[in-house]
C-alpha cells in the first residue's frame, strides 16, 4: 500500500495517509517528550518497541472484544491504522496511586486504590491538559455523556485484561493512558498506543519502593538511567506471554 503525505506528527508518532481514506500508516519515533514537552531527548530503539508492544496489546484485545484501530505492522516501527476522529479526551486508568494523582490528593506512592479509577483530560496541549469533570466535558462538547459512558466501560475493559497480561509478564499495572477515536460508521475505537510510554509498570520482582522496579518512561523523567534497557525488558517479557497463549 502506497504511502501519500504526512498528516499529523505529534510527539511520539508520524501519522500518514494512504492510497485507502479510510487506512492511515502510524510510523512511532524515536523522540520522547515529558512535562507536556518541556523535557525532550530520544529513547533508541523505541519507536520499534513501542510499535511491536501496541501491535501485540491491540492483536490480543481484539481477541477479547475490544476494538481498535489496529490492520496490522508493515515494518518493526510502523503499522496501518483505520482512520479515526480522535476524542479529544486523555483517559486515565488508575490501580495504584502515582504520579499527579498522588500530588494532587495526598495519596502515598504505592497506595492500591479500592477499585480503578477513570480520569479525563483535555488533549489540549497549550492548556497543560486539565483534568475534566463530565460537566466540563459537556460544556465543551468534547463528547457526549453516551460516549464518556462507553469510553469509561471499555477502559475498565480493558484494564481488567491489561491487568491479567501484565501479570503474566510479571509486572504490575499501576496506571496507563488511553485515547479513542471515532471510525466512518461512528463506531468507538481503541487508538493511539499501549507501550511503556503510556503505562506505568513496575516490576513485580521487585517488592521495595525503590526506583529499581520502574520499567516505564518514569525511567527517562526522573533521569533514572537505563531507559532502553527498561523498555526492552518489557518488549520481551510481552512476547513471551503472546507466545505462551498460543
Amino acid at each position: 500500500m502506497s504511502v501519500n503525505k504526512k498528516l499529523y506528527e505529534g510527539k511520539a508518532k508520524v501519522i500518514y495517509s494512504t492510497e485507502d481514506p479510510d487506512i492511515l500508516l502510524a510510523d512511532f519515533k524515536d523522540d520522547a517528550t515529558a512535562f507536556n514537552a518541556q523535557k525532550k531527548g530520544t529513547i533508541t530503539g523505541k519507536g520499534v518497541i513501542n510499535c511491536i508492544i501496541s501491535a501485540k496489546l491491540f492483536a490480543e484485545l481484539e481477541k477479547v472484544g475490544v476494538k481498535t484501530h489496529y490492520i496490522n505492522s508493515v515494518s518493526p516501527n510502523q503499522m496501518l491504522v483505520r482512520a479515526v476522529k480522535i476524542v479529544p479526551l486523555e483517559v486515565v486508568v488508575r490501580n495504584i496511586a502515582a504520579g499527579s494523582l498522588c500530588q494532587q490528593t495526598g495519596l502515598a506512592l504505592g497506595t492500591v486504590l479500592k477499585v480503578p479509577l477513570v480520569d479525563f483530560y483535555y488533549k489540549k496541549d497549550e492548556l497543560g491538559d486539565p483534568l475534566l469533570t463530565s460537566d466540563r466535558i459537556t460544556l465543551l462538547e468534547l463528547a457526549t455523556p453516551e460516549q464518556v459512558e462507553a469510553i469509561t466501560h471499555l477502559a475498565l475493559q480493558i484494564n481488567q485484561f491489561l491487568i491479567g497480561f501484565f501479570r503474566q509478564c510479571d509486572i504490575t499495572l499501576v496506571d496507563f493512558k488511553l485515547e479513542f477515536g471515532m471510525d466512518s460508521q461512528q463506531q468507538i475505537l481503541l487508538a493511539d498506543e499501549i507501550s511503556p510510554d503510556t503505562c506505568r509498570l513496575w516490576d513485580i520482582s521487585t517488592q521495595d519502593d525503590s526506583n529499581r522496579r520502574v520499567l516505564d518512561k518514569d525511567r527517562f523523567r526522573k533521569d533514572l538511567g537505563n531507559v532502553e534497557d527498561a523498555y526492552q525488558e518489557v518488549l520481551q517479557r510481552v512476547l513471551k506471554a503472546v507466545e505462551n497463549q498460543q
